[in-house]
């Protein structure tokens, strides 16, 4: 084995934007020689992400930095025999290939995974799609937004009653979908370490979606009564509301959740008398007048700040935790501590601290964040390993195959 893991694995990603290009990133994080394949002119759509609204405006291009580092790009116009004739090349010479392009393309240019597996009998093709390999929305473009988001059903899920479905954060589900990709590759490696064969990956934003609101989907594939279900939620109970603080923060107690851990509670919260309330008497009677009970709870969080709170609850050894604000991730010493968040060793990336990937493995190191490419820095390198040389290649540019790049 190498200095890393996947030392001597060759990857071409040929994906744009987050989830795809971003498992991409984690095999690279782990050592493998990963060609980014982007289109001429503005690249991929994910260089962009660092200056839309809405997204947080910083003098870095930190959505590049994160979900593009470590690997080298090539521009290539693949609607070019000769930009095409040169992505065939890589292909065949590499261990995976990662694609998310819709499938009208992929079968137009002979991209699919039946096209390719001839040309290259040991290679991973990891297929993402925004609803799946099959059936009528198989050539449906989509967003995780849309796809993982709104489809799945965790959009109209995750509201409180009576008001208005909220949008998703930027990449929020092709971050997990990115893993759930990785996890399929390597999974499909350990296969062909065994057997010496290649294997079509596939995973969709629509899976991963379904998967994280399976805790409520799986009961309606059980047939249970969501009528009933949305009924008893639509006022939350005392413990699973959260409360507010005299300086305007938030803490939440749904962690308490058994009679000891509530007379704890109200013990810290001096709020004993509640239980002598005939309202309040019985559990059954605490969840029937919920709304009331969690008023008079808010009621007394209202008269101390976070801090004050936090340290009453920590002396009661209770389980409440405070509502984060991301702003404050950058001096969490828990992200810190366990490199939820590193600090770069390469120069070259303006951005302080990058998230790192949730995935960490004893003794497997990691390279670490290394600057992300420019758009086609690394053309003539990764030309020259397929043999051509300075002619070869500024003939493949009068060709068109580099698009505006050959300029």
């Amino acid at each position: 084995m190498g200095e890393y893991l996947f030392s001597g694995l060759k990857v071409i990603d040929c994906a744009t934007v987050i989830a795809a290009p971003a498992a991409a990133m984690i095999l690279a994080d782990f050592g493998a020689d990963v060609i980014k394949i982007e289109k001429p002119g503005n690249g991929d759509m994910l260089r962009m992400l660092s200056n839309i609204t809405t997204t947080p405006y910083a003098d870095s291009n930190w959505f590049w930095q994160l979900d593009g580092r470590n690997k080298r790009s090539i521009s290539l116009d693949l609607k070019t025999e000769a930009g095409l004739g040169i992505l065939f090349e890589l292909i065949a010479e590499c261990d995976v290939f990662i694609t998310n392009q819709p499938y009208s393309a992929r079968e137009s240019m002979g991209l699919t995974y039946e096209a390719l597996q001839p040309l290259n009998k040991k290679m991973i093709y990891a297929s993402l799609t925004a609803y799946g390999e099959k059936g009528d929305e198989r050539n449906r473009k989509s967003f995780d937004q849309l796809a993982y988001w709104a489809r799945s059903g965790l959009m109209e899920l995750m509201r409180e009653a009576g008001t208005r479905p909220t949008q998703g954060l930027p990449g929020m589900g092709d971050h997990p979908t990115s893993l759930a990709l990785y996890a399929g590759i390597v999974t499909a490696l350990l296969k062909r370490s065994q057997t010496g064969e290649g294997s079509m990956v596939q995973t969709s934003l629509l899976a991963n979606g379904l998967w994280s609101a399976a805790g409520i989907a799986q009961g309606v594939l059980a047939g249970g009564d969501m009528a009933q279900y949305r009924d008893l939620n639509r006022v939350e109970s005392a413990m699973m509301r959260p409360y507010r603080t005299r300086d305007d923060r938030w803490l939440q107690f749904n962690m308490v959740r058994t009679e000891e851990l509530l007379d704890l509670l109200l013990t810290a919260l001096d709020a004993l008398q509640l239980l002598t309330d005939p309202r309040f008497s019985t559990p059954e009677l605490m969840f029937q007048n919920r709304e009331v009970l969690g008023d008079k709870l808010q009621a007394i969080m209202e008269t101390k700040t976070k801090d004050d709170w936090l340290a009453v609850f920590q002396s009661f050894d209770l389980p409440v935790n405070l509502v984060a604000l991301v702003e404050e991730t950058k001096d969490d010493a828990q992200i810190l501590a366990n490199n939820m968040a590193v600090k770069p060793k390469d120069v070259d990336v303006a951005t302080p601290l990058v998230i790192n990937h949730p995935i960490s493995v004893s003794d497997v190191p990691q390279v670490g964040p290394k600057r992300a490419p420019d758009l086609a820095e690394h053309r003539d390198k990764i030309l020259e390993e397929l043999g051509y040389d300075g002619k070869d290649i500024a003939d493949l540019s009068s060709q068109g195959a580099f698009g505006i790049e050959s300029d």
